[in-house]
């Protein structure tokens, strides 16, 4: 209960409202020019997609499909598969809650650092949950040690791929390794691949492929990164696991996913094209910012993802906020202390006025302290 206690943050309105956990995207708390706090797609929203919502004001008076039998056929055709396995959300966050509560797991194992709603869905869940630590002096990478982790009384497994907040990616043969050791347990094992898409290999990476041998397997994605578009809430998941499927969605509310999110749905599956210019895109930009972080004698990890996850002074986050840039501050990671940020990866445009923001930063903490980069541990 100390830990859980320790975990709740305040809102800047006199503290009179407690929220669970801090989160990137925040826009509404503070005035802002430019967001580095949340992964999304740097190219926007494509076209298609806001055309396909505002076109899709005219069926508001309808309740949306509550089957979301358009898009899941139009998913199935997209990942190679039969509508029968794949189930929709109100983004990728309702998927991980109602795949706890129609489970039910007694004990679970997450990675430290994680992206916090698996936590939060367990605990709601009142499960036990254990940790798999990732190390700093390993550079957050999960290793061979993660099968000594899976043990018969273990219920539950979430990993992430690319992980969240560090953008490490788990080699695909150890993951069809984890599956396999969660089958012969009986483990479910969720694997998050919402940053996946991002990759120039995906395929090289994602278990979509392994869901016929692991029928405990349940793969997690959302249109919300690849296709900028957070606000309209939409996840999806995939599983052979039928009987997986059945308990989901009797948990699941109804008409969860809205018509104008179905619809932007069914347009942005048709975007193959913007989907390649962003893969290349982050590319290109993360290889420029990990450059400039290296020159501003800040610690960088070895991201995959369209974010970096480094190391600065404890204070960075404040010091940016206060000019016009919002950066994650990673310090309530479960594993992490202060001093651990992530930035999205965007336009050279925005990421040009970022460094400039650091530089000036540094400058002056030089100053201050008459030490070079004295932060670093």
């Amino acid at each position: 209960m100390t830990e859980q206690k320790d975990r709740l943050t305040w809102q800047e309105d006199g503290g009179k409202h407690p929220v669970r956990h801090r989160h990137g995207g925040d826009v509404y708390s503070c005035d802002y020019k430019i967001d580095y706090s949340s992964n999304i797609n740097p190219l926007g929203p494509p076209a298609s997609v806001v055309e396909a919502v505002y076109k899709s004001t005219e069926q508001i008076a309808h309740y949306p499909d509550v089957q979301c039998k358009m898009l899941r056929e139009a998913l199935a055709e997209h990942e190679f598969m039969t509508p029968d396995r794949i189930i929709c959300g109100n983004g990728a966050a309702e998927l991980i809650f109602t795949y706890v509560s129609a489970l039910r797991p007694k004990k679970a194992l997450l990675t430290a650092p994680g992206f916090a709603e698996y936590e939060s869905a367990l605990q709601a869940a009142g499960c036990e949950i254990r940790y798999y630590p990732l190390y700093e002096e390993r550079g957050f990478q999960v290793g061979m040690d993660y099968l000594e982790y899976l043990s018969e009384d273990l219920d539950m497994v979430i990993l992430c791929n690319p992980n969240n907040p560090t953008g490490v990616l788990i080699p695909q043969p150890l993951l069809v390794m984890i599956a396999g050791k969660c089958e012969k347990y009986g483990i479910h094992m969720m694997l998050d691949e919402c940053f996946n898409q991002f990759l120039l290999a995906p395929d090289s990476y994602s278990m979509r492929t392994f869901l016929d041998r692991f029928p405990h397997l349940f793969v997690l994605d959302a249109f919300t990164k690849t296709y900028a578009m957070p606000g309209l809430r939409l996840g999806y998941g995939m599983t052979a696991n039928r009987k997986v499927l059945e308990k989901m969605s009797q948990v699941m509310q109804p008409w969860s996913v809205s018509v104008p999110a179905q619809y932007a749905g069914l347009a942005a599956l048709k975007e193959d094209t913007y989907v390649h210019n962003a893969r290349w895109l982050v590319k290109e930009e993360r290889k420029y910012l990990m450059r400039a972080l290296r020159l501003l004698g800040m610690e960088f990890f070895d991201s995959a993802a369209n974010y970096v996850f480094f190391k600065g002074p404890e204070d960075l986050a404040v010091l940016c906020r206060q000019r016009g840039i919002l950066i994650r501050d990673c310090s309530n990671y479960h594993g992490l202390s202060g001093g651990f940020f992530r930035i999205a990866v965007r336009t050279r445009e925005e990421n040009e006025q970022l460094v400039t923001v650091l530089q000036d930063i540094v400058r002056e903490k030089q100053k201050e302290s008459g030490a070079v980069y004295g932060w670093q541990k």
